[in-house]
């Protein structure tokens, strides 16, 4: 018998249809639906059902969550697979359905899907859940139960997505410009985006649809996030017969996966999400991120890390001196960057080695992790432990740790290649050597990089590609490492940005947007990562005042302000700054931990103005109390004044006072010349929340790569 479930939560129905043979479809997945009863689930579905054309299969087609062409689906199948060639259209039969209740007034929340199909004989599990946000998160299990061996190309999960998103939408970039979000023409074909060397500053953290014209405020947009550190694969794909959908998934290499009798393999976890505009999308994963076990409870520490300050150029005299500037503006953890062990006086050497160098540290880390504990800061520490510099010991010891084809080494990517993780010997020594380094030296935090590309990553071992079993040895890796040192946190970092997924997210508390820290280039980095992760999990920081990756030279209001919002942090030769930068920088530090609690527990908020010059974004408290925005000008615009802003995000009904907040005995950005100032300038002001969001105020204009901070207070009604 078929079934038909009605899951509801956060604000979010699934609708699913259960065939005897065709599958677990979604039907729909959006907007909550309201109460229905059975009969009025099955008569939504059963509404919903295409109808038979001309030379179309006389059965109607149906897209389940692993597509088949025994369901009519003549797509991107959901699985792709063989008995050495055999068996490669599998036909499910469904053998039970177990349904959790969590939604509203004791609604069915997830369900558990046991399929089978006899001919291959293969168990196919499928899990749908809501989360208490609204999120959707869906994975697939599949065992083989047959004798002889069964090669898996590819399980991928897909979702239906409507009709009125006729655009595509993702992230497109590269190293020091990640995550810039990007919209065209959803036309009739396959969209796909594919990661294939593990490292994602070129591909897309989420894959969507969406209506023309969608903002972050308005349009309706469904995306999808493959929660894996490894190599993925996305889809959107439209169809002739009226059918549109989302598929992701890892991609795997021939290969990889070969499952004998009784051995399964798991998908990582499909996130989709859903809103009218990206805040109310986002919001779903931001809210689900803050509810994860492991979601950090205490405030997020102000973090100096040393890199740009000293680069390889390691001195305990000058350190300590960095470490005593950074304590007088404010700084809770202190990180030492790449450079403290083995041979590694630059990044062509040592790579590989996790031993503190004698050279450099005769005495070893401890008078500098001790001096930073004294000043009440913590230490955190740098470690690249999934790479190796063939200048090294331990590459000149073990050149068979190497991932590599048997002919030849892969291209180098920073004077490094990658370690082979799924070698137990590797693995082990990697291991021993941080728990070796954590157990002498009290660190704090892990700062974990990860900097190039694993391209021909064959394990030299099994003569096999190795991505998939290289990032479950990366994440073991890491389970290790924190059970052996509970309260330890991590910070995942990929040459920047380059590995920012939910996979990752459930070991790392933080993420490195990008190792651009210029914050013009911050703004679309730190929009494109919101889309994923809430501000306090992406480390962003005060740079220097003449950036190292774009040598543009910014005023240090603009380069607090940026950082302030996320996980805020210094990237600075604090001793090399005047007096005024470090009292004025230590100012910032001081507001930034006044208003943290409200920026990394409210609600994201991004305005959709006309005037492109300007860039606003700000946070809501989820009482509807307070509010920050920052009104950004990063370029000259046609309009001078700009036109009125519409602020969204307030709550209907509350009246605001509004004023600029500036930390004591900071300049504003804004220049006292009387036509680019609106009347009301230089005192508070009181509106309604209404006119604020559909009449706007004027507000100063600015010279470029200026900004100002707006507080928002609620008070009383008249």
């Amino acid at each position: 018998m078929s079934q038909d479930l009605h899951l509801r939560r956060g604000g979010t129905s699934v609708l699913l249809h259960i065939g005897e043979t065709t599958g677990v479809s979604v039907e729909y997945w959006g907007a909550d639906l309201g109460d229905l009863s059975a009969s009025e689930c099955a008569v939504t579905n059963g509404a919903l059902v295409l109808a038979t054309y001309n030379s179309d299969s006389d059965i109607p087609a149906s897209l389940s969550l692993v597509p088949q062409q025994s369901e009519g689906w003549i797509g991107t199948p959901g699985l792709i697979g063989s008995h050495g060639g055999h068996h490669q259209f599998p036909q499910f039969e469904t053998k039970s359905v177990s349904v959790e209740h969590a939604g509203p007034n004791g609604t069915a929340s997830s369900a558990k899907i046991d399929l089978y199909d006899p001919e291959a004989d293969l168990v196919l599990e499928v899990t749908l859940q809501l989360t208490e946000s609204g999120l959707v998160r869906t994975r697939a299990r599949l065992t083989n139960r047959a004798d002889n061996p069964y090669d898996l190309d590819s399980l991928r999960l897909a979702l239906p997505t409507p009709a009125v998103e006729s655009q595509v939408i993702d992230q497109t970039g590269h190293h020091l410009r990640e995550r810039d979000i990007q919209t065209h023409e959803f036309t009739i074909g396959v969209h796909e985006r594919a990661l294939r060397i593990a490292r994602g500053h070129t591909t897309s953290t989420i894959h969507g649809t969406c209506a023309p014209a969608t903002g972050w405020q308005s349009g309706l947009v469904h995306y999808v996030h493959v929660g894996w550190s490894g190599n993925t694969r996305t889809v959107a794909e439209r169809t002739h017969q009226g059918m549109q959908c989302l598929m992701g998934g890892e991609l795997l290499m021939p290969g990889e996966v070969q499952l004998a009798q009784n051995e399964s393999y798991e998908t990582p976890w499909v996130y989709a999400t859903w809103g009218n505009g990206l805040d109310e999308a986002s919001a779903r994963f931001h809210d689900y991120l803050r509810t994860l076990p492991h979601y950090p409870e205490k405030a997020r520490p102000v973090t100096l890390n040393a890199w740009e300050a000293v680069y390889f150029d390691h001195s305990l005299p000058r350190l300590l001196e960095l470490v005593d500037e950074a304590a007088r503006v404010g700084v809770e953890r202190f990180v030492l960057d790449d450079g403290w062990f083995g041979s590694r006086r630059d990044d062509s050497s040592g790579l590989g080695d996790w031993q503190i160098s004698p050279d450099v540290w005769p005495n070893g880390l401890n008078p500098l992790a001790d001096a930073v504990h004294g000043r009440g800061m913590e230490f955190g520490l740098w470690f690249e432990p999934e790479m190796v510099n063939m200048d090294s010991e331990t590459a000149r010891a073990h050149p068979d740790w190497v991932l590599s084809p048997a002919t030849h080494r892969p291209r180098e990517s920073r004077n490094q290649q990658v370690l082979d993780l799924t070698n137990p010997e590797a693995y082990e020594y990697i291991k021993s050597s941080i728990l070796q380094v954590l157990s002498t030296v009290r660190v704090d935090y892990i700062k974990w990089d990860f900097n190039r590309d694993l391209t021909e990553a064959i394990s030299p071992r099994t003569g096999l590609p190795a991505y998939h079993a290289q990032t479950l040895a990366t994440y073991a890796l890491m389970d290790a490492i924190l059970a052996a040192h509970p309260g330890l946190e991590i910070e995942s970092c990929a040459g920047g940005g380059g590995r920012i997924d939910l996979g990752i997210m459930e070991r790392a508390v933080r993420v490195w947007g990008s190792d651009c820290i210029d914050p013009i280039e911050r703004q679309q980095i730190e929009a494109g990562t919101a889309l994923l992760l809430p501000p306090e999990l992406v480390g962003s920081h005060v740079a220097s005042t003449t950036s190292h990756t774009t040598g543009r030279t910014l005023g240090l209001t603009l380069r607090a302000s940026t950082a302030m919002f996320s996980h805020m942090g210094i990237e600075w030769d604090l001793t090399s700054a005047t007096a005024q930068e470090r009292d004025e920088l230590a100012a910032w530090v001081s507001l930034h931990k006044e208003l943290r609690h409200l920026l990394h527990t409210g609600r994201v908020v991004h305005a959709d103005h006309p005037d492109r010059g300007w860039w606003i974004h700000g946070v809501v408290s989820h009482s509807g109390d307070r509010a920050i925005f920052a009104l950004t000008r990063l370029t000259t615009s046609a309009q001078r004044p700009t036109p009125p802003l519409c602020l969204p995000g307030l709550p209907s009904g509350a009246r605001y006072e509004i004023q600029e907040i500036l930390p004591e005995s900071v300049a504003s950005d804004v220049r006292m010349n009387s036509h680019v100032l609106p009347p009301w300038w230089g005192k508070p002001i009181t509106l309604p929340s209404e006119v604020l969001a559909n009449a706007g105020f004027r507000f100063p204009d600015l010279d470029p790569e200026r900004t100002i901070l707006l507080e928002f207070n609620r008070v009383a009604s008249k």
